[in-house]
């Protein structure tokens, strides 16, 4: 702890968004970086508290203290080393990790913790462009091999590990790029695809091997996959999205979330679109129905298609905009999120049920919406009453961004004779060893839709059993 009183001395400094009327008319990452001289003294607000709750607070467990107090002092190296030692890929979550470490920050108390997401992004940028980051491929091998099915952030570290390890691993990916999620789900604006590119290049140079557009279950056979490799890691995340059922469903206009940003990425890519399948909010009236991330990344695509209007709504209550004593210090707070995407333009509205899609000739028009109550029982749970209160909401489009529920089971997962758990997802033991020998799960397949950050903990997870098993 080089500086002692930094944390008095030293504001927050958020490195901050590119002006709003600029990048709503590109897809460019909004968020701004900090000089080399400003991030240093950002890291030396770290007080290397004697009980490191950010460290607590870490899915991966990042050794936060450590790798600020090196950045203070100018270690760069020395940072991306301790940052690696935990975390595959920094880089990812110094983007789009909602920092629970931050919110357990000790300085969270006064409402300035260190800027540790940023500071990861910056340690890692850092790196890259220095040419700290090389591949390190295993200087033996073990003679096994292993399949992940999936390049999600969890097959991807699951990889890196086993790679690691001695083991000759290859990925399986139905798309025709690699990242999941990460490359089709999130936001250019948020997540530019070449940060994923960089680490994918680094992966292939320590040996790992990409398969993509292969299905495994339909481009080639789980029997094949079992007959092949000593062990299976199925990483394919949690694709089977929730779904409302109200009256004109069927409508035209009504979409998931998840189609809308995939085709938006998949045409910055520069990939085969089928143009008569194009979603465009360009000169619409949006709706998104769902007040999570997804939904925010809805707005913001929406904004950057030209739409009319676009509202998104949410059933449950607007949490409060600061404290919440129902999630105190140091648990990740329950208060009101605003994202770039909210500040771009978008009206947000809480409490509302969805009741019925209005159309006209089978194309959407309205949504008629009902206003919702929401109670404690005496055992603390949630109960929602209907008030009959309604509104009537104008949307030629609606994006239904209500998280996903479990993986696809079709196919592989069929094939494999794989057993689910009472949520769908695949049931594992703690080993992370599904009921069939040799195959393992991870990721948002066995623990259902999350964060990016439990994601890489679990692919590393399951790297280790699956190391223990070999």
């Amino acid at each position: 702890m080089g500086n002692p009183k930094a944390f008095i001395n030293i504001p927050r400094k958020n490195a901050g968004y590119r002006p709003i009327n600029e990048r709503i008319y590109d897809f460019g990452e909004v968020e701004q970086t900090l000089n080399r001289e400003d991030r240093k003294l950002q890291a030396s607000r770290c007080m290397d508290c004697g009980i490191p709750f950010c460290h607590w607070a870490c899915p991966l467990g990042n050794k936060m203290p450590e790798w600020q107090d090196l950045i203070y002092k100018g270690h760069w190296k020395e940072g991306i080393e301790i940052l690696h030692e935990t975390n595959n890929f920094p880089d990812f979550t110094g983007r789009i990790c909602p920092a629970p470490c931050e919110k357990s920050c000790v300085l969270a108390l006064h409402d300035a913790p260190v800027t540790i997401r940023e500071n990861e992004a910056a340690v890692t940028e850092v790196a890259f462009i220095e040419g700290m980051i090389k591949a390190c491929p295993p200087k033996t091998r073990s003679g096994k091999k292993v399949a992940v099915i999936g390049s999600g952030p969890a097959g991807l570290a699951a990889a890196q590990q086993l790679n690691r390890k001695g083991h000759l691993v290859t990925i399986f990916e139905k798309d025709n790029g690699l990242g999941g999620l990460m490359r089709y789900g999130i936001p250019n604006f948020k997540l530019n695809k070449n940060i994923i590119d960089r680490r994918l290049e680094q992966l292939s140079e320590e040996g790992i091997i990409f398969k993509p557009n292969t299905e495994v279950g339909k481009d080639i056979s789980g029997s094949e996959i079992m007959k092949n490799f000593d062990a299976v890691c199925i990483a394919i995340g949690a694709g089977h999205p929730r779904d409302i059922t109200p009256e004109g469903r069927d409508l035209k206009g009504i979409h998931f979330a998840m189609e809308f940003l995939s085709q938006q990425n998949q045409v910055i890519m520069g990939e085969n679109v089928d143009e008569s399948t194009l979603i465009s909010a360009k000169d619409k009236h949006v709706l998104v129905i769902g007040g999570g991330d997804t939904g925010s990344d809805c707005v913001g695509t929406s904004i950057r298609q030209g739409a009319v209007k676009v509202t998104q709504i949410e059933i449950m209550p607007m949490p409060p905009a600061d404290k919440n004593p129902d999630t105190p210090w140091p648990f990740y707070p329950n208060i009101l999120k605003t994202s770039s995407s909210h500040q771009e333009g978008c009206e947000r509205k809480w409490s509302l049920n969805t009741n019925k899609f209005v159309g006209k000739n089978g194309q959407l028009t309205e949504v008629l919406v009902e206003e919702v109550e929401w109670t404690k029982d005496e055992t603390g749970r949630w109960n929602m009453k209907l008030t009959g209160k309604t509104d009537v909401i104008k949307a030629d489009l609606v994006f239904l961004a209500l998280g996903f529920i479990h993986p696809v089971h079709e196919g592989l997962l069929t094939e494999l004779g794989v057993e689910f758990d009472g949520r769908g997802n695949v049931a594992i033991d703690k080993t992370s060893q599904s009921n069939v020998k040799k195959v393992f799960a991870t990721g948002d397949a066995a623990m259902g839709a999350s964060l990016v950050v439990r994601a890489i903990a679990s692919g590393r997870k399951v790297a280790e059993d699956i190391h223990s098993s070999l």
